[in-house]
């Protein structure tokens, strides 16, 4: 598995930004409005895998890895997926913001529907950073030289 490369969100925000904004120029006058904090559980997930990494990034750094490879490698996974799902997203609320916000004049929800776009957009943002983040906090520090492996 390789770490996740920029070029990997891009092509995710720039999907959920296609479908999203396709989505909402067929049928914006048939969906309910968005839920102000629809996009909150992003930030929850982010502040969760931001603890995580704090835990993983402490025992590794102290040595206290040897049986968890697994754990580890399970975070990588939870740490890809919560990346490209926040760039996903993140990109459908820039979307749904990009349509929404030139109409706030015209449509009565599309003031309510640009706030709620503005948490998703901030949500997804730092859920992506966080996943970036323990996925880093993941990696093995290079060994020091002179240091016996096993």
């Amino acid at each position: 598995m390789h770490l996740t490369r920029p070029r990997d969100l891009v092509v995710a925000a720039v999907a959920g930004f296609a479908v999203v904004y396709l989505l909402f120029q067929l049928s914006y006058g048939d969906l309910p409005e968005l839920p102000l904090f629809a996009g909150v559980t992003f930030a929850v997930l982010a502040v969760a895998e931001a603890a995580l990494a704090l835990s993983i990034r402490s025992r590794i750094r102290s040595g206290r890895v040897r049986g968890d490879a697994v754990g580890i490698a399970r975070a990588v996974a939870l740490a890809k997926a919560s990346s490209l799902a926040g760039a996903f997203l993140g990109g459908g609320w820039l979307a749904a913001f990009g349509y929404v916000f030139p109409r706030r004049d015209e449509l009565v929800a599309a003031v309510s529907d640009s706030r709620s776009a503005v948490v998703g957009v901030v949500s997804s943002v730092l859920l992506v950073a966080a996943g970036l983040w323990l996925e880093h906090s993941c990696r093995t520090p290079p060994e020091k030289p002179g240091q016996q492996t096993g």
